[in-house]
Protein backbone atom coordinates (compact mmCIF):
# COMPACT_ATOMS: atom_id res chain seq x y z
CA UNK A 1 0.00 0.00 0.00
CA UNK A 2 1.65 3.20 -1.21
CA UNK A 3 0.84 6.42 0.62
CA UNK A 4 2.08 9.78 -0.60
CA UNK A 5 4.36 11.15 2.16
CA UNK A 6 3.27 14.67 1.16
CA UNK A 7 -0.46 13.94 1.34
CA UNK A 8 -0.79 16.48 4.16
CA UNK A 9 0.70 19.47 2.33
CA UNK A 10 -2.49 20.89 0.77
CA UNK A 11 -4.22 20.85 4.16
CA UNK A 12 -1.21 22.22 6.02
CA UNK A 13 -0.66 25.11 3.62
CA UNK A 14 -4.31 26.05 3.06
CA UNK A 15 -5.31 29.65 3.75
CA UNK A 16 -8.00 28.81 6.33
CA UNK A 17 -7.16 28.87 10.09
CA UNK A 18 -8.17 25.20 10.51
CA UNK A 19 -8.37 22.36 8.00
CA UNK A 20 -9.10 18.63 8.13
CA UNK A 21 -7.60 15.55 6.48
CA UNK A 22 -8.44 11.83 6.39
CA UNK A 23 -5.82 9.15 5.63
CA UNK A 24 -5.92 5.35 5.95
CA UNK A 25 -2.72 3.59 7.07
CA UNK A 26 -1.92 -0.14 7.27
CA UNK A 27 -0.58 -1.87 10.37
CA UNK A 28 3.10 -1.14 11.11
CA UNK A 29 3.26 1.81 8.71
CA UNK A 30 5.74 4.44 9.92
CA UNK A 31 5.69 8.12 9.06
CA UNK A 32 9.32 9.22 9.22
CA UNK A 33 10.50 12.11 11.40
CA UNK A 34 9.02 15.40 10.25
CA UNK A 35 7.49 18.63 11.55
CA UNK A 36 4.64 20.90 10.52
CA UNK A 37 4.43 24.68 10.25
CA UNK A 38 1.07 24.64 12.07
CA UNK A 39 -0.20 22.92 15.18
CA UNK A 40 -1.58 19.44 14.51
CA UNK A 41 -4.26 17.36 16.21
CA UNK A 42 -4.12 13.66 15.31
CA UNK A 43 -6.98 11.28 15.98
CA UNK A 44 -7.65 7.69 14.90
CA UNK A 45 -11.16 6.29 14.65
CA UNK A 46 -9.56 2.84 14.81
CA UNK A 47 -6.11 1.51 15.62
CA UNK A 48 -3.40 2.89 17.87
CA UNK A 49 -0.84 5.57 16.97
CA UNK A 50 2.55 5.69 18.67
CA UNK A 51 3.95 9.20 18.32
CA UNK A 52 7.54 9.93 19.32
CA UNK A 53 9.48 13.16 19.74
CA UNK A 54 12.94 13.77 21.15
CA UNK A 55 11.47 14.21 24.64
CA UNK A 56 8.93 11.43 24.86
CA UNK A 57 6.38 9.05 23.46
CA UNK A 58 2.59 9.19 23.26
CA UNK A 59 0.52 6.04 22.83
CA UNK A 60 -2.81 7.18 21.40
CA UNK A 61 -5.79 4.78 21.31
CA UNK A 62 -9.21 5.46 19.77
CA UNK A 63 -11.27 8.10 21.66
CA UNK A 64 -8.04 10.02 22.29
CA UNK A 65 -6.05 12.44 20.14
CA UNK A 66 -2.61 13.99 20.37
CA UNK A 67 -1.93 17.71 20.12
CA UNK A 68 1.47 18.68 18.71
CA UNK A 69 2.75 22.23 18.57
CA UNK A 70 4.10 23.68 15.34
CA UNK A 71 7.69 22.77 14.40
CA UNK A 72 7.87 19.74 16.73
CA UNK A 73 9.72 16.90 14.99
CA UNK A 74 7.91 13.59 15.41
CA UNK A 75 7.42 10.11 13.99
CA UNK A 76 4.13 8.21 13.86
CA UNK A 77 3.91 4.40 13.95
CA UNK A 78 0.65 2.57 13.35
CA UNK A 79 -0.37 -0.37 15.53
CA UNK A 80 -3.23 -2.08 13.78
CA UNK A 81 -4.88 -0.56 10.72
CA UNK A 82 -5.32 3.13 11.49
CA UNK A 83 -8.03 5.43 10.19
CA UNK A 84 -6.44 8.80 10.90
CA UNK A 85 -8.21 12.12 11.04
CA UNK A 86 -5.95 15.15 11.31
CA UNK A 87 -6.54 18.84 11.92
CA UNK A 88 -4.01 21.54 11.02
CA UNK A 89 -4.55 24.67 13.08
CA UNK A 90 -3.02 28.14 13.20
CA UNK A 91 -1.59 28.80 16.68
CA UNK A 92 -3.67 31.98 16.97
CA UNK A 93 -6.90 30.42 15.66
CA UNK A 94 -8.32 30.47 19.22
CA UNK A 95 -7.08 31.94 22.53
CA UNK A 96 -6.99 28.85 24.78
CA UNK A 97 -5.61 26.07 22.63
CA UNK A 98 -3.10 23.74 24.36
CA UNK A 99 0.32 25.30 24.79
CA UNK A 100 2.19 22.00 25.09
CA UNK A 101 2.29 18.65 23.33
CA UNK A 102 -0.28 16.38 24.97
CA UNK A 103 -3.01 13.76 24.64
CA UNK A 104 -6.61 14.98 24.81
CA UNK A 105 -9.87 13.14 25.30
CA UNK A 106 -12.03 13.11 22.16
CA UNK A 107 -15.69 13.53 23.06
CA UNK A 108 -18.40 11.92 20.90
CA UNK A 109 -19.23 15.40 19.60
CA UNK A 110 -15.65 16.18 18.61
CA UNK A 111 -15.34 12.77 16.94
CA UNK A 112 -18.29 13.49 14.67
CA UNK A 113 -17.05 17.02 13.99
CA UNK A 114 -13.63 15.70 12.96
CA UNK A 115 -15.15 13.11 10.66
CA UNK A 116 -17.12 15.90 9.00
CA UNK A 117 -14.14 18.29 8.92
CA UNK A 118 -12.14 15.83 6.80
CA UNK A 119 -14.80 16.16 4.06
CA UNK A 120 -14.88 19.97 4.00
CA UNK A 121 -13.15 21.70 1.05
CA UNK A 122 -9.92 23.47 1.94
CA UNK A 123 -11.23 26.77 0.56
CA UNK A 124 -14.44 26.79 2.62
CA UNK A 125 -16.06 30.14 3.34
CA UNK A 126 -15.52 31.36 6.90
CA UNK A 127 -19.11 32.65 7.12
CA UNK A 128 -20.79 29.41 6.11
CA UNK A 129 -22.00 26.14 7.60
CA UNK A 130 -18.51 24.68 7.06
CA UNK A 131 -16.87 27.69 8.69
CA UNK A 132 -19.17 27.48 11.71
CA UNK A 133 -18.45 23.77 12.06
CA UNK A 134 -14.72 24.49 12.12
CA UNK A 135 -15.19 27.18 14.76
CA UNK A 136 -17.14 24.71 16.89
CA UNK A 137 -14.16 22.34 16.67
CA UNK A 138 -11.93 25.12 18.00
CA UNK A 139 -14.39 25.67 20.88
CA UNK A 140 -14.25 21.96 21.73
CA UNK A 141 -10.45 21.79 21.61
CA UNK A 142 -10.22 24.53 24.23
CA UNK A 143 -12.24 22.54 26.77
CA UNK A 144 -10.75 19.02 26.56
CA UNK A 145 -8.86 17.54 29.54
CA UNK A 146 -5.20 16.50 29.15
CA UNK A 147 -4.77 12.75 29.71
CA UNK A 148 -1.87 10.67 31.15
CA UNK A 149 -0.71 8.93 27.96
CA UNK A 150 2.77 10.46 27.83
CA UNK A 151 5.95 8.51 28.47
CA UNK A 152 8.92 10.84 29.14
CA UNK A 153 12.18 9.81 27.49
CA UNK A 154 15.59 10.64 29.00
CA UNK A 155 18.25 12.40 26.94
CA UNK A 156 21.09 10.71 28.84
CA UNK A 157 22.47 7.97 26.55
CA UNK A 158 22.89 5.41 29.33
CA UNK A 159 19.40 5.85 30.71
CA UNK A 160 18.02 5.90 27.17
CA UNK A 161 19.46 2.39 26.65
CA UNK A 162 17.59 1.20 29.72
CA UNK A 163 14.31 2.70 28.52
CA UNK A 164 14.75 1.34 25.00
CA UNK A 165 15.32 -2.16 26.36
CA UNK A 166 12.28 -1.93 28.64
CA UNK A 167 10.16 -0.72 25.72
CA UNK A 168 11.27 -3.72 23.65
CA UNK A 169 10.80 -6.20 26.51
CA UNK A 170 8.30 -4.74 29.03
CA UNK A 171 8.17 -8.05 30.95
CA UNK A 172 11.91 -8.03 31.74
CA UNK A 173 12.45 -8.61 35.48
CA UNK A 174 15.73 -6.65 35.64
CA UNK A 175 15.75 -4.58 38.83
CA UNK A 176 17.02 -1.04 39.40
CA UNK A 177 20.01 -2.53 41.28
CA UNK A 178 20.87 -4.65 38.25
CA UNK A 179 20.49 -1.76 35.82
CA UNK A 180 22.69 0.41 38.03
CA UNK A 181 25.36 -2.31 38.08
CA UNK A 182 25.27 -2.59 34.28
CA UNK A 183 25.74 1.18 34.02
CA UNK A 184 28.59 1.16 36.56
CA UNK A 185 26.84 3.46 39.01
CA UNK A 186 25.37 3.11 42.47
CA UNK A 187 21.69 2.33 42.85
CA UNK A 188 21.18 5.67 44.59
CA UNK A 189 22.80 7.53 41.67
CA UNK A 190 20.73 5.57 39.15
CA UNK A 191 17.48 6.51 40.89
CA UNK A 192 18.51 10.15 41.27
CA UNK A 193 19.56 10.54 37.64
CA UNK A 194 16.52 8.70 36.33
CA UNK A 195 14.18 11.03 38.16
CA UNK A 196 16.23 14.05 37.12
CA UNK A 197 15.98 13.14 33.43
CA UNK A 198 12.34 11.95 33.29
CA UNK A 199 10.57 13.74 36.13
CA UNK A 200 9.32 10.45 37.62
CA UNK A 201 10.87 7.51 39.47
CA UNK A 202 12.19 4.43 37.71
CA UNK A 203 9.37 2.33 39.17
CA UNK A 204 6.74 4.80 37.98
CA UNK A 205 8.29 4.94 34.52
CA UNK A 206 8.39 1.17 34.13
CA UNK A 207 4.79 0.83 35.28
CA UNK A 208 3.65 3.56 32.90
CA UNK A 209 5.63 2.05 30.03
CA UNK A 210 4.04 -1.35 30.58
CA UNK A 211 0.54 0.12 30.63
CA UNK A 212 1.01 2.30 27.56
CA UNK A 213 2.74 -0.42 25.55
CA UNK A 214 -0.07 -2.82 26.43
CA UNK A 215 -2.53 -0.58 24.57
CA UNK A 216 -0.96 -1.64 21.29
CA UNK A 217 -1.53 -5.33 22.01
CA UNK A 218 -5.10 -4.65 23.11
CA UNK A 219 -5.72 -2.75 19.86
CA UNK A 220 -4.61 -5.80 17.89
CA UNK A 221 -7.14 -7.99 19.69
CA UNK A 222 -4.78 -9.99 21.90
CA UNK A 223 -6.43 -11.76 24.88
CA UNK A 224 -6.16 -9.72 28.06
CA UNK A 225 -4.40 -12.49 29.99
CA UNK A 226 -1.75 -12.70 27.24
CA UNK A 227 -1.31 -8.92 27.27
CA UNK A 228 -0.90 -8.99 31.06
CA UNK A 229 1.82 -11.66 31.04
CA UNK A 230 3.71 -10.15 28.11
CA UNK A 231 3.87 -6.80 29.89
CA UNK A 232 5.29 -7.92 33.20
CA UNK A 233 2.16 -8.72 35.25
CA UNK A 234 1.78 -11.96 37.18
CA UNK A 235 -1.94 -12.26 36.46
CA UNK A 236 -4.80 -10.76 34.51
CA UNK A 237 -6.34 -9.45 37.73
CA UNK A 238 -3.14 -7.58 38.71
CA UNK A 239 -2.96 -6.02 35.25
CA UNK A 240 -6.65 -5.10 35.26
CA UNK A 241 -6.35 -3.46 38.69
CA UNK A 242 -3.36 -1.32 37.63
CA UNK A 243 -4.98 -0.50 34.30
CA UNK A 244 -8.17 0.68 35.99
CA UNK A 245 -6.21 2.73 38.53
CA UNK A 246 -4.40 4.60 35.76
CA UNK A 247 -7.04 4.86 33.03
CA UNK A 248 -10.22 4.78 35.10
CA UNK A 249 -11.67 1.69 33.40
CA UNK A 250 -10.88 -1.97 32.74
CA UNK A 251 -8.96 -3.13 29.66
CA UNK A 252 -12.07 -4.83 28.27
CA UNK A 253 -14.07 -1.59 28.54
CA UNK A 254 -11.29 0.60 27.16
CA UNK A 255 -11.92 -0.05 23.47
CA UNK A 256 -15.68 -0.35 23.58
Amino acid sequence: MSIDPLVHLPSETAARPITGLAVEYPHAHVIASHAHTRAQFLYATQGVMVIETSSGRWVVPPTRGVWLLADVKHTVRMSGAVSMRTLFIDPDAAPNLPNTDCVLNVSPLLRELMLEASKIPLDYLLDSRDGRLMRLILDELQTLPILPFYLPWPEDKRLKRVCTQLAKQPDTPTTADQWASQLAMSTKTFHRQFRQHTGITFGQWRQLARLLLSLESLAQGAPIVQVALEHGYNSQSAYTAMFKRHFGMTPSAFYQ
